[in-house]
């Protein structure tokens, strides 16, 4: 905790977000001034109801919130998490945010909090003396600001002052109708340190995609968490919404969360879906197997709103089966071309709208028991 007190004072810092992933991904939590954070944190003082991870999407409870969360509305607490102590940049007061991990009261951790979650799937590849590493894609849409939720959406109005009405795919021009709020989002995402690396314009309009560094499966989940929260409020500073819905228009395609993944050997630092001739090892075709066979049951994970279906349909680069196939974007399950070293499968099948804590954990987990 000195180590955190001396990074806030070190930087002026006044306040603190504490925040919480929850069942969607949405950021729960509180707000502290930064010694009433410090001093909290001591003492596990820094408490919020356990009910946070029966919410839904709209912030609203399921009717048998009982059979998840203790009915009784009992306390847990949060435990920050050192490493993810970062700027928010948006910010005129100076202030800093981490995220938490949840605990009950007898220092038990919340099981189903989706941090602890793929937590316990990392373990069992720790167990084998491997490591997952994966690289998010993550695609959204830029939206006109709508506050009447009847109305449908509608792409937002770029520099040259018209609507986009084509497809653009990899438009580079369609890209910069936005440039100045891609400007502020790279800076956003520097200050933050978020590993983004490629943007690109998707086949929708105003569809956009970020695809993140390949590194550890927990902090890509963290990066992709706060990279969400980023782009929203991004998006609002230039007038115009950012949504990660799986299919927000019916006549556009919907975005997903394609999720690469290799495994390394901790010991050696070697691929191990590789053979040391270069060729798919058996470990590799046994990864695949386990995704095509236990997918189907992860899905409410992959795929966890009544939207998300919508985007699922033939004839388009959002897959309806398990199949896989080398450098095919028809299948769920595409394995890039590419050297021994960097050898990997990519799970297109989770859409934008999941959560990347339970997406990640669920196709590690499901590659696991094959």
């Amino acid at each position: 905790m000195k180590t955190l007190e001396t990074w806030l004072k070190s930087r002026g810092i006044t306040e603190v977000e504490c925040l919480v992933p929850d069942m969607s991904g949405i950021a729960r939590g509180k707000i502290f001034p930064s010694d009433k954070f410090i001093s909290a944190s001591r003492d596990h003082g820094l408490r919020i109801p356990e009910q946070i991870f029966a919410q839904t999407v709209t912030g609203d409870y399921p009717d048998d919130a009982e059979k998840v969360c203790d009915p009784a509305g009992v306390d847990v607490y949060m435990q920050p998490d050192p490493d993810t102590i970062r700027n928010v940049p948006w910010y005129d007061e100076p202030t800093a945010q981490i995220i938490a991990d949840c605990f009950y009261l007898d220092e038990s951790p919340v099981d189903m909090a989706p941090r602890q979650v793929l937590r316990r799937v990392l373990a069992l590849y720790a167990a084998q003396g491997w490591k997952p590493i994966v690289a998010p894609e993550l695609e959204f849409y830029l939206v006109k600001v709508n506050p009447d939720w009847d109305i449908p959406l509608e792409p937002p109005i770029g520099r040259s002052g018209r609507p986009e009405s084509g497809r653009q795919a990899y438009g580079v021009d369609a890209v910069n109708e936005f440039d100045p709020l891609f400007e502020e989002l790279y800076d956003h995402c520097e200050a933050q340190n978020l590993d983004v690396d490629t943007l690109t314009h998707e086949a929708g309009a105003a569809q956009m995609e970020i695809n993140f560094d390949h590194g550890d499966a927990l902090a890509l989940a963290d990066q992709v968490f706060l990279f969400k929260r980023t782009v929203r409020e991004t998006a609002i500073r230039h007038k115009v919404y950012a949504t990660f819905m799986a299919k927000p228009m019916e006549t556009e395609p919907g975005s997903s969360m394609h999720i690469h993944q290799s495994l390394l050997d901790v010991k050696t630092g070697r691929n191990v879906f590789s053979t040391r001739g270069g060729k798919d090892s058996s470990l590799f075709r046994n990864y695949i197997g386990g995704l095509q066979r236990y997918l189907p049951a992860a899905m409410p994970l992959l795929a966890p709103n009544v939207n998300s279906y919508r985007r699922l349909r033939r004839y388009s680069d959002a897959p309806i089966n398990l199949h896989w196939g080398l450098d095919n974007r028809t299948v769920g399950l595409r394995v890039p071309i590419s050297p021994p070293a960097q050898r990997r499968v990519e799970n297109r099948v989770a859409g934008a709208d999941a959560n990347p804590y339970l997406v990640i954990a669920a196709t590690l987990a499901c590659g696991y028991l094959g």
